[in-house]
């Protein structure tokens, strides 16, 4: 236990000091490669730019404890920071009378450290994984409460041995619930208090419905009288599984449902803002990339250039969606999906397909605002009809606007849907999205997806 400790603090020392080093190194940085104004480089500045690390780094202290944490988190995380950051600098700078300095180097030296930070905790968080996936660094836990809460807090703990979560055992007064995790150490409640000091407990989940106040209360003067870690596992059914903020209704504490951070306004404003930047470019070089293909397809079959279906959008309202046409004309083209060798197909379309080339007038959409660059991709009317029969969680898909591309289809899940399990896939994996949306998932997905086009893609046809 000792040792584990230790390695721990040293662990978190080592962290904080990497944190400093980057602040550090970010400065010299600013003045060694960029211009920025010579009072930059002066000790007091560099004095100031290290002090006004405390506030960020006091919000934010918990980044290098978090366990199970996403890599555009952790890059959405360091952007707080920065902002804290920023803001705090120039508060620090304003009272201590350093005018001199410039707007210019103080924005190199916040942009240096978002993205030396950014890379700092993402490789940090990797290699705390690592150490964890050894053995070490982990925590000792214990699940109070077998039910089916319990069994899905297990498949979460125990889903990445890099999290370091160690189940020691499940407790509960009923004996027949505990034939689940008969794999674990198991015995009634009140056994907790003598196997917690004997085996050094890190943290307790209680997953017990907190109706019966006995249990509960029992369970937490352990927790406190030992100094260790308290979680409350809420006993939602599976129909209020989901994305909950705690709010008040006066002095009541509520939580209320959310279905995307993308219901604020805020973040609506920034995932536009997003679009417009990386599409306008492409508009304007539209010449460079229309005329080529549109000869291409010419040549290749008879008919338009372009390809107008009716598809399902935001809200579930239908709109037309573009794409570069790939198949000669024919009367299936709003009913039947596209096979990998399916003969409506010209050679030339086939490119067009395998490359994600087709897709490129869907800049246009995104341009209009019926779409996005990321988002669940649009589906035809007739399939927006058939699935959402069949799979329950389908018209949730609609709750944002449809995109160019996806996080199904960066994971795999793109092209024909031979089978029912790949649609439910697909959903499962776009309604993922849009509970976690945030501006540098929307990042990592179209980083992910130019280099998938580039790559090639199986599932491409």
């Amino acid at each position: 236990m000792t040792d584990k400790i230790r390695l721990g603090r040293y662990l978190q020392t080592a962290l904080i000091i990497g944190d400093l080093a980057i602040i550090t190194l970010a400065y010299i940085l600013s003045y060694t490669i960029f211009d920025v104004s010579p009072e930059f480089k002066s000790k007091w500045v560099w004095l100031a730019v290290n002090v006004a690390f405390l506030p960020s780094a006091f919000a934010f202290s918990d980044i290098h404890r978090m366990r199970i944490l996403y890599a555009d988190r952790v890059v959405l995380q360091a952007f707080k920071s920065t902002v804290v950051y920023g803001a705090t600098i120039v508060s620090l700078f304003y009272v201590l009378g350093i005018s001199d300095v410039g707007w210019k180097s103080g924005f190199v030296f916040i942009f240096l450290y978002f993205c030396l930070v950014s890379c700092w905790w993402l490789l940090a968080h990797k290699v705390l994984k690592k150490v964890r996936r050894m053995g070490l660094n982990f925590k000792r836990v214990i699940v109070v409460g077998a039910n089916s809460n319990s069994l899905i807090l297990k498949n979460e703990l125990q889903s990445d041995a890099g999290y370091g979560y160690r189940i020691m055992g499940y407790f509960d007064d009923d004996s027949s619930k505990l034939t689940e995790f008969s794999d674990y150490y198991t015995a009634p409640l009140h056994r907790i208090p003598e196997f917690v000091l004997k085996n050094n407990i890190d943290l307790i989940f209680y997953t017990l419905d907190v109706g019966n106040a006995k249990p509960l209360a029992d369970v937490m003067v352990v927790a406190d009288e030992l100094g260790i870690e308290f979680v409350y596992v809420p006993n939602f059914s599976p129909t209020l599984r989901g994305h909950f903020v705690q709010s008040q209704v006066g002095s009541l504490p509520v939580m209320t449902h959310t279905i995307s951070p993308l219901t604020k306004h805020w973040n609506c404003m920034l995932k536009r803002a997003f679009d417009l930047l990386l599409t306008l470019p492409v508009i304007i070089l539209s010449p460079l990339w229309v005329l080529p293909i549109a000869i291409g397809i010419k040549l290749s079959s008879p008919g338009p250039v372009f390809f107008r279906q009716t598809r399902t959008g935001i809200r579930g309202r239908d709109f037309t969606c573009y794409k570069f046409r790939t198949m000669r004309a024919n009367a299936d083209a709003d009913k039947l999906q596209a096979t990998e060798n399916d003969p409506r197909k010209t050679r030339f379309g086939d490119f067009l397909r395998r490359s994600s080339l087709d897709e490129l007038p869907q800049f246009f959409n995104v341009l209009l605002g019926n779409m996005s660059l990321v988002g669940p991709r649009p589906h035809m009317v007739s399939q927006t009809e058939d699935y959402s029969r069949l799979i329950s969680k389908y018209m949730v898909r609609h709750a944002v606007k449809p995109g160019i591309s996806g996080w199904a289809q960066v994971n795999g899940y793109r092209g024909g849907t031979k089978h029912l399990w790949q649609m439910e896939k697909r959903v499962e994996y776009d309604v993922w999205y849009i509970h976690n949306w945030n501006i540098f998932l929307d990042i990592k997905i179209v980083f992910l997806t130019i280099f998938n086009a580039f790559k090639g893609e199986s599932n491409a046809y």
